[in-house]
């Protein structure tokens, strides 16, 4: 299908999901919703469905700022509230005097009672507690379940959607030129650091584009993806504006500082 060539190859099973549901929605006129999505998933389903007016897909994940977020793809005609998202959150409780807690460390004991990481939003973590949006059906079974972390005791309560608290993020955003959207050239303008730094980094798995571990130092950016590097923090490529005169790519990142 010619879709797919606007694509990464291992974003055509995403693609055909989406066309799976959009074609769900058209022969059964009910709506779709979906698992928590990533923000270039996000972007890639904007992408898919286009413009076409017979469809009405909209996102939520808790809140304004939220980076993973549900969708809802529905006939035109059908309104949706943010409890269509059948989503809560979660606010857990931790003695930090003993103990010090990383996101790591929470997602990782979220995930050991066999949960996947696509029925879990955002995680925050703050000084002796810690906050994450979830499936509204996950949220009884974390409370009897998740009742220890590193040793130490927690206990979960449900807090309504209103009273999230969005986690204080301070990005540096700013436009720049570079060569090509190679993972390894972009990492040099983001971090400041040579190409071959960004390459050893690389290959030491260092490197997450989108939670996953990517080794390709050549690997193609995409709007929207979210990058990782260990010991120097995340970034996101917010858009990729378009192409030089001299044939170098402008693109817009943000670095969170």
């Amino acid at each position: 299908m010619k879709i797919y060539q606007h694509f990464r190859p291992e974003e055509q099973h995403l693609i055909d999901q989406i066309l799976d549901w959009k074609d769900q929605v058209e022969r059964t006129h009910v709506s779709v919703l979906t698992d928590f999505l990533d923000p270039r998933e996000q972007i890639v389903f904007q992408s898919v469905i286009g413009q076409d007016e017979e469809f009405r897909l909209s996102f939520d994940g808790g809140y304004d700022e939220a980076e993973r977020k549900r969708a809802i793809l529905a006939p035109f005609y059908v309104e949706t509230s943010q409890k269509d998202f059948q989503m809560t959150a979660l606010r857990g409780t931790y003695p930090a005097k003993f103990v010090t807690l990383s996101h790591r460390d929470v997602l990782g004991s979220m995930m050991s009672l066999g949960i996947h990481r696509k029925k879990l939003g955002d995680l925050t973590i703050a000084e002796g507690e810690f906050q994450i949006i979830c499936d509204e059906s996950l949220a009884p079974y974390f409370q009897m379940n998740l009742t220890q972390i590193k040793k130490s005791r927690v206990s979960l309560e449900e807090v309504k959607l209103e009273h999230v608290v969005a986690p204080s993020q301070n990005w540096e955003v700013k436009e720049s030129t570079v060569s090509s959207v190679r993972l390894d050239v972009v990492m040099k303008e983001i971090y400041r650091m040579s190409r071959q730094q960004a390459q050893k980094m690389i290959e030491k798995e260092a490197v997450k584009v989108n939670h996953q571990v990517i080794q390709q130092p050549a690997y193609q950016l995409e709007a929207g993806d979210l990058l990782s590097v260990r010991t120097k923090g995340r970034s996101k490529m917010l858009e990729v504006l378009g192409t030089t005169k001299k044939d170098k790519q402008r693109i817009k990142t943000a670095l969170l500082k």
